[in-house]
């Protein structure tokens, strides 16, 4: 059994921002698999089912962001999932958008979410599918704020195409391992930019 869990905050004016694309990522998956996100505990929204063979719980923090830690650490528990078979969704600042980064272990690499989960575990080896948002474009905006601004009309509709996209790596982590995924997708996002580079 796999923990899949969203990181996002909580709450309808928050959900079409840039640091919730967790939640947004985990809804795609749900809907595709017919899995409803919808019972309450251990501090999250979460529901339990199938992609393929593989048994999943999908959920939701309702804790805010830096709190996700007590979340995780309780479905962990509860369900008896080993922190190595925990898949985390989140964005990273660090990556333009559109592109996705598998990563196994390692730092939160200032990640206010990552790092609470990390501190709650006591254990950094799980698995973090992180998608990048990019970096603020108006020249001296605080971070923080970008990522909890709500996203125009236009650039939730690109979101929603990205979401896509991402859901189909997903399931290939899921069912064939973070190795295969970063194998496939890893390599597309290079190919991509040196297609953009040639252009």
């Amino acid at each position: 059994m796999k923990l899949i869990l969203g990181l996002g905050n909580p709450g309808r004016g928050y959900h079409w921002t840039r640091h919730n694309v967790g939640f947004l990522l985990l809804d795609g998956l749900a809907e595709k698999h017919r899995i409803e996100v919808t019972r309450r505990g251990m501090k999250s929204l979460y529901g339990r089912g199938r992609i393929g063979p593989e048994e999943v719980i999908l959920a939701k923090p309702q804790t805010f962001m830096n709190l996700s830690g007590e979340a995780a650490q309780r479905l962990l528990q509860f369900f008896k999932i080993q922190p190595e078979n925990l898949v985390v969704l989140h964005d990273d600042l660090d990556l333009p958008p559109g592109k996705l980064r598998v990563r196994i272990s390692g730092s939160h690499g200032g990640h206010k979410g990552i790092q609470s989960i990390i501190e709650a575990l006591g254990n950094d080896g799980f698995v973090r599918f992180k998608m990048g948002i990019g970096r603020p474009g108006r020249p001296g905006q605080d971070p923080a704020d970008f990522v909890l601004e709500p996203l125009a009309e236009g650039e939730r509709e690109e979101f929603k195409k990205m979401i896509e996209g991402y859901v189909e790596a997903l399931e290939v982590l899921i069912l064939q391992g973070s190795q295969a995924a970063m194998n496939r997708f890893h390599k597309d996002s290079e190919e991509q930019r040196a297609g953009s580079r040639e252009d």
